[in-house]
């Protein structure tokens, strides 16, 4: 039942997002959208910018779930483009708005959480250590999570597969060469 009322409240303000701008938005709108009292939005969220860390947490996490391999990772970063696509309105209102951190930090949490799997694939058997290879991911992380900011800055313009493949050109054997050059390091040591 709670998943459910969440999911009300995340859509009343999604639905709002598309009418009007996140400051314009009140606790009063969403549950008076969602038929619920005061009292049920806050039994679940401490404000509005709860619930978006609600919704990018279980909506957009899930889409990378089974992408954090070498082999997958660029159908991972394409599913992120695909869902910030799909909710343009709530994305764009959230950018544009004083609580773009949170989508900063949602970006950098979902393609760390995809990159550091494809880090740990890659790494196996070489004997690199676990800084290293939180170095790496988060490297990459910077990098995707500010390629995608832009773009959503940019009008989300720019076909989300063309970003990809260049990136795919440019990170192709970077990772594995990166890691070869820690494990040298490593054993050094």
């Amino acid at each position: 039942m709670a998943q459910i009322t969440k999911k009300a409240l995340a859509a009343s303000l999604k639905k709002l997002l598309r009418e009007k701008p996140l400051d314009k938005v009140t606790i009063i709108d969403i549950v008076e959208d969602c038929e619920v009292n005061r009292q049920t939005f806050y039994y679940h969220f401490q404000d509005i910018y709860d619930l978006i860390d609600w919704i990018f947490l279980t909506e957009a996490l899930v889409t990378i779930d089974d992408k954090k391999t070498y082999a997958t990772w660029q159908q991972g970063f394409l599913e992120i483009f695909q869902y910030v696509l799909a909710n343009r309105s709530f994305v764009s209102n959230v950018y544009h708005s004083v609580s773009r951190d949170q989508l900063e930090r949602y970006l950098y949490r979902v393609t760390y959480d995809l990159l550091i799997g494809v880090v740990e694939e890659q790494a196996a058997g070489m004997g690199v250590r676990d800084e290293d290879k939180k170095f790496i991911a988060d490297f990459y992380k910077f990098a995707f999570a500010g390629l995608m900011l832009d773009w959503i800055r940019q009008g989300m313009k720019e076909d989300p597969v063309k970003i990809i493949n260049r990136l795919g050109v440019l990170v192709q054997g970077d990772i594995a060469r990166a890691l070869d050059k820690y494990s040298m390091d490593y054993k050094k040591i």
